[in-house]
């Protein structure tokens, strides 16, 4: 396997700049951390096109083969939990490209609606994301559609790296940063471009979903239960070969939080900052508010809340 490196995620900056959303940071309060005396801001993500950071690596995707004149008249397929569907069809939609996306059938209801709206066609297939993946591949091969993947692409996890580029150049010396693991295409991106700033990344999953935490168990890549209240976005069975190359890295720390924190996490965003975001998003934060995850006297910390693509009727 060729490990990401930060060249790849640059690349991918080149590539995307000026058709997705530069990252917003804000600063929390520090009486809401412990220690008082670190620093922390949230990194607003949730706030890119279609609703989370996928954006970035579908559009580094697409048009990085639409420049190796790579794109079928059948267009692109994937399977997602939902969210990287989501940015799939809109970075197609974009090429005036067709997109056929596969989903488990418990996908939320707003991210299928979201999905239509681009003009996607949606195939609901099992009860998890590995059986829609299943599915998504035999279409590839009987269609010739474009296959791309939620996590386990190079390309994708670029475009998700660029996003700690643009933090960096709202944080003025960061020393870390805090993001939620599914699959780990964003894990993957981020620890590269931060490998090459000796940034520190802390890699948080759900006590109940923890594909990278199992592999770095184990020491190789192993399919685990899924069963989390953030499954429809972190619910990848097994994590990437990329995304276990890069949890080996030294400064790199794997951390699991429980539901329980991740709710209230969720919840405490709403309450205080009036900001709705999926839990997969919550679980990054909740790694700080569950004292999972304590940052060191005058450390500077960025939590990335990497998508909203919920419904605020359960808040």
């Amino acid at each position: 396997m060729t490990a990401l490196t930060s060249g790849d995620v640059k690349q991918a900056a080149d590539r995307i700049a000026g058709r997705v959303r530069p990252v917003s940071v804000a600063p929390v309060d520090p009486a809401a951390i412990s220690p008082e005396s670190c620093r922390v801001w949230l990194a607003l993500e949730f706030m890119q096109h279609t609703g989370s950071f996928k954006a970035r690596g579908a559009v580094n995707f697409i048009r990085a083969h639409g420049e190796a004149g790579a794109l079928p008249e059948v267009g692109v397929t994937i399977a997602s939990g939902g969210n990287a569907g989501l940015a799939c069809a809109w970075a197609a939609k974009q090429q005036g490209l067709r997109a056929t996306v596969f989903l488990p059938g418990t996908a939320p209801e707003v991210k299928v609606e979201r999905l239509r709206g681009y003009g996607a066609k949606v195939r609901l297939v099992g009860a998890e994301y590995a059986e829609a993946a299943a599915a998504c591949v035999e279409f590839a091969e009987s269609t010739g559609a474009l296959a791309s993947h939620a996590y386990d692409q190079p390309l994708i996890a670029a475009g998700a790296g660029t996003l700690l580029q643009e933090i960096r150049q709202q944080v003025a010396d960061l020393d870390t940063v805090v993001v939620a693991v599914g699959g780990g295409g964003l894990f993957s991106g981020v620890a590269a471009a931060a490998e090459a700033h000796g940034v520190r990344v802390v890699a948080v999953e759900p006590e109940n979903c923890r594909a990278l935490n199992a592999a770095i168990e184990a020491g190789q890549v192993v399919d685990v239960a899924v069963e989390s209240v953030a499954a429809d976005s972190l619910g990848a069975r097994r994590t990437s070969e990329m995304a276990l190359h890069a949890a080996r890295r030294g400064d790199v720390r794997s951390v699991l939080v429980s539901d329980d924190a991740i709710v209230r996490a969720r919840r405490a965003l709403w309450d205080h900052r009036r900001l709705v975001v999926e839990y997969g998003a919550s679980t990054a934060l909740a790694a700080l508010t569950s004292s999972v995850y304590v940052p060191e006297d005058d450390e500077r910390v960025a939590v990335v809340l990497c998508g909203a693509n919920t419904s605020p009727a359960d808040l």
